[in-house]
């Protein structure tokens, strides 16, 4: 973890970045499920029915655009890791950083669509744990070395 620890002013930076990335990787994966229901209730389809004509093009072509939802969505994903974020929750596009206050490892905490990173909460506690960063954790913060 001491490789990406983040302080409130270098994780505010990546937020537009990971905005983008986290847009990008839900709408990926919900275009991933869409075509794999899509893929399930044709195979219900096939095996109740004892057999049906398939639109082999239309199949093919949902293959395509699922191979390339699929490699955006590694992409997204990827490059959030690679700049040290942790994603919590896809779903609601739940990210933390790792930070340091004081001698203790915590994570700010910011959600898609929050303006800012507002909250922290230690490791143990996670999102039901976020406080409000205030002075005396922006003051414990500043006196922790950062790599």
């Amino acid at each position: 973890m001491e490789d990406h620890l983040f302080d409130i002013e270098k994780a505010q930076k990546l937020l537009p970045d990971l905005e983008r990335w986290l847009q990008t990787a839900i709408h990926a994966r919900k275009l991933i499920c869409e075509i794999e229901s899509e893929y399930t209730a044709l195979v219900k389809r096939i095996f109740l029915m004892g057999g049906k004509m398939v639109d082999v093009s239309h199949f093919a072509e949902r293959r395509k655009e699922k191979e390339t939802s699929e490699a955006v969505f590694q992409d997204a994903m990827q490059s959030i890791h690679e700049c040290g974020c942790v994603v919590k929750d896809l779903e609601v596009g739940l990210i933390d950083f790792p930070c340091r206050m004081g001698d203790k490892e915590v994570y700010l905490c910011w959600k898609l669509g929050e303006p800012t990173i507002r909250y922290w909460h230690s490791m143990e506690d996670g999102f039901s744990g976020r406080k409000l960063i205030d002075e005396k954790f922006v003051a414990k913060a500043k006196r922790s070395p950062f790599v």
